[in-house]
């Protein structure tokens, strides 16, 4: 799959941006409840949430479609070719892991929390879709500006830039908010349930091509 899609309209991240981009993931994700189960403490959570965005944004930008509504980053979302979906953990230390890990601390409860909820998430996402798709991986807009249409600009501008290839998209999210939004956006439900040892849900949904 060619990752050098330009979608019409959005801006292009680069490694300058990433910086202010977790910092508006992290304010995105804020309630969100992987992030409430890592971090239960909220001020703990607001300081240190939006270091884990860190990889996806860098990664991204550099193996897969990663995009904002402008320079002003109001929404950001992140797309990968499923031949980019599961880097080795090594390569995701290289691309941002080591800064992550300085920022969050070497905190092995923590580590530990969000191992084992995204070790589950990928096993599912293996198991689900054993074929060449696209990974919708992540979209985050700014709390101020969510409820304008930004997330299904995103949304609908990222399909109609993929839709050539054919492939059906993957995406996992664990609120039932985000679900509802993306089956608007023609996703249907593949599996849902709760990530085993934790209260976290997942909903595991793929869109077929059209």
């Amino acid at each position: 799959m060619k990752v050098n899609k330009k979608p019409t309209g959005l801006y292009k991240l680069t490694s300058d941006d990433v910086k202010e981009a977790c910092k508006v993931a992290g304010r995105a994700f804020a309630d969100d409840p992987v992030m409430v189960f890592t971090y239960p403490d909220e001020k703990e959570r607001n300081q240190k949430a939006q270091y884990g965005f860190n990889m996806i944004y860098i990664y991204g930008i550099k193996y897969g479609l990663t995009y904002a509504i402008s320079e002003n980053l109001e929404g950001i979302t992140v797309w990968l070719p499923s031949d980019m979906v599961y880097p080795s953990i090594w390569t995701m230390m290289r691309n941002g892991g080591f800064y992550t890990m300085r920022k969050i601390g070497l905190k092995l409860k923590v580590i530990k929390k969000s191992m084992a909820i995204f070790k589950y998430q990928e096993e599912r996402h293996r198991a689900l879709v054993p074929f060449d798709h696209w990974y919708f991986q992540n979209i985050a807009i700014e709390p101020e500006e969510q409820g304008k249409g930004n997330g299904s600009l995103l949304i609908s501008t990222m399909l109609k830039t993929i839709e050539s290839d054919g492939l059906p998209v993957f995406v996992e999210t664990n609120t039932e908010k985000a679900a509802s939004i993306y089956q608007k956006h023609g996703f249907e439900i593949l599996e849902y349930t709760i990530i085993p040892e934790t209260d976290v849900p997942l909903w595991c949904m793929l869109r077929k091509p059209r």
